[in-house]
């Protein structure tokens, strides 16, 4: 049975934050709060979490989970940036943008998109997911959380504990989220392309 962690959106309890990175270390799986939707998250190392994640999302091996970082100079130690890179990502961070980029020998090959070596990064604007992460320092493994029989991100965690109850170790209630997903970014070649769009507005890194 899932545990049900009601944190203040803007000022989240330490001591639920605490817990919610123990259980993150234990192996845990957890849905919690960003600032386009919900997500499942687990801990960077961890295959078998990962697994746990796929099978949620009812996602095969070719779909590349998300490293979900506090800030540019913790995603720095995971993708390598150019000059005209880094001043793209810069414009939009925080923000509701995944950025594809190379990815360093940090990431895990089973992690990396195997004919591009690369990896999606993550910058969220969400008090709880950023406390979140200066409490485990490190990247959270992370997805949009959408159930195999839909096809909209999850933003209502009272759903999310009916659903998954079984499935995952935590949901973190922070509150409804914009229900969005995020604006994926490809920058792999100069000078990036708008894959996907979504919470994140093209014209604010330039790629209108």
């Amino acid at each position: 049975m899932a545990q049900f962690f009601t944190v203040h959106p803007k000022d989240p309890q330490p001591r639920l934050i605490r817990q919610a990175a123990q259980i993150l270390r234990d192996g845990g799986v957890i849905a919690y709060p960003t600032d386009s939707s919900y997500a499942l998250g687990c801990q960077l190392g961890d295959a078998e979490a990962a697994n746990r994640i796929r099978h949620i999302r009812g996602l095969g091996d070719g779909h590349f989970l998300t490293l979900v970082c506090r800030d540019l100079a913790d995603a720095g130690r995971y993708v390598r940036l150019a000059n005209w890179q880094f001043r793209v990502i810069r414009q939009g961070i925080p923000g509701a943008y995944t950025f594809l980029l190379p990815a360093t020998r940090e990431v895990p090959r089973r992690l990396q998109n195997p004919k591009r070596n690369t990896v999606g990064i993550r910058v969220p604007d969400h008090p709880v997911v950023r406390a979140l992460l200066a409490e485990l320092q490190e990247p959270i493994l992370s997805t949009t959380l959408i159930l195999p029989d839909t096809t909209e991100p999850q933003h209502d965690p009272a759903v999310i504990r009916q659903r998954l109850e079984g499935a995952v170790d935590l949901v973190i209630d922070a509150g409804p989220c914009a229900g969005l997903p995020t604006t994926v970014v490809d920058l792999v070649t100069e000078p990036g392309a708008i894959v996907r769009t979504g919470g994140g507005d093209p014209e604010v890194i330039g790629l209108a």
